[in-house]
């Protein structure tokens, strides 16, 4: 199956990259991705929400405090557009994007 594919307002094609999923032991809760976003697809939610795994990465000392309880979640990733906004826009790279076929 061919991937979605659309045309710049130039003419030249380009293939969407829609959001799959957030590494939140990475995430530092900044909002940066949830103020970019066109769309409603993210959400600030208490870490203590979630049940994190630990998946080797050393968290950064810079963030690992008291203070930082927020970490963002997918609200609604059907929403994604494909921008990819969200992925240029954080510090940590916690976002994961993928072209999704029709």
């Amino acid at each position: 199956m061919e991937p979605i594919t659309g045309l710049t307002r130039g003419g030249i094609a380009w293939t969407p990259a829609f959001i799959t999923t957030i590494n939140q032991t990475k995430c530092i809760g900044c909002g940066r991705c949830y103020k970019v976003c066109p769309r409603d697809v993210f959400e600030l939610v208490e870490r203590d929400e979630l049940e994190l795994e630990d998946d080797g990465e050393d968290l950064d000392d810079d963030f690992d405090d008291d203070d930082n309880t927020m970490v963002m979640n997918l609200k609604d990733a059907l929403d994604c557009i494909g921008c990819q906004a969200c992925a240029k826009v954080c510090p940590k790279k916690c976002m994961s994007h993928a072209p999704q076929t029709l």
